[in-house]
């Protein structure tokens, strides 16, 4: 795995060379030496830094608690979960440009950060695939590509983990997530998933999405992948709501 992943940066340091990257900040065009974002954006990041809820990776004010509100009230399906960012200001403004501005170069960086934190993590799982949260095809036609399936790439790319893009499907489509409440959003995803292949049975699984809010859809993609006979189910996103 070290190998291949020496290979990809050489690779990708050449492209970014020839091809400068853009910040996820500020949108400019980043000098080679400075990799994907500018220095002094990245200072502006809103890292979580502080302490983390064992199950979900939500930062939490209390550093002698383990688990989240949340958590703490409801019971979630996955084993275990990390994001690298609050979601928040900057954050928040790039994860929006990638899904509604077609900035998919920016999920460069986010593979890049998540996986320089968090690699020993992920690699303890010793996950069989990465999924990612499937779009329904409606929207992914309109959208040109599904933001969760290239961030899913980008991650197997780098840490030679097989991703499969089709072994769940959004069989319904349903309401953004984000205009709802917590109890309406897991209504909303009742029955909106289905497991497409018979790949799932016995392997440990690592779900990929954009942005952990509620963990309502994380969960609706655990169920149907755990009746499917997974064995396991973890989760990674770029960003993550407020723990309290």
């Amino acid at each position: 795995m070290r190998q291949r992943y020496k290979l990809y940066n050489i690779t990708d340091n050449v492209i970014r060379v020839l091809y400068p990257a853009q910040c996820p900040v500020c949108g400019d065009k980043v000098p080679y030496k400075e990799g994907k974002i500018h220095i002094k954006c990245r200072d502006e990041l809103p890292y979580i830094n502080g302490a983390r809820c064992r199950k979900c990776s939500k930062e939490i004010s209390d550093r002698r608690a383990e688990y989240c509100y949340d958590c703490q009230k409801s019971r979630h399906l996955y084993r275990e979960g990390v994001a690298l960012f609050g979601h928040k200001g900057k954050i928040k403004n790039a994860i929006y440009a990638v899904k509604y501005d077609n900035k998919r170069e920016y999920l460069d960086f986010f593979a890049d950060e998540l996986i320089k934190e968090e690699r020993e993590k992920i690699g303890r799982w010793n996950a069989d695939m990465l999924v990612p949260v499937p779009l329904y095809k409606r929207k992914e036609i309109k959208r040109g590509f599904n933001q969760a399936d290239e961030f899913a790439k980008r991650i197997g790319r780098r840490m030679n983990i097989k991703v499969e893009s089709d072994a769940i499907e959004r069989v319904r489509q349903t309401t953004p997530q984000k205009e709802l409440s917590d109890v309406q959003r897991r209504k909303n995803l009742e029955k909106a998933f289905k497991v497409n292949k018979n790949i799932v049975k016995s392997k440990k699984i690592i779900i990929v999405d954009d942005i952990y809010t509620t963990g309502s859809t994380i969960d609706a993609c655990s169920e149907v992948l755990l009746r499917g006979g997974a064995d396991a189910v973890y989760f990674i996103t770029m960003s993550i709501g407020n723990g309290l």
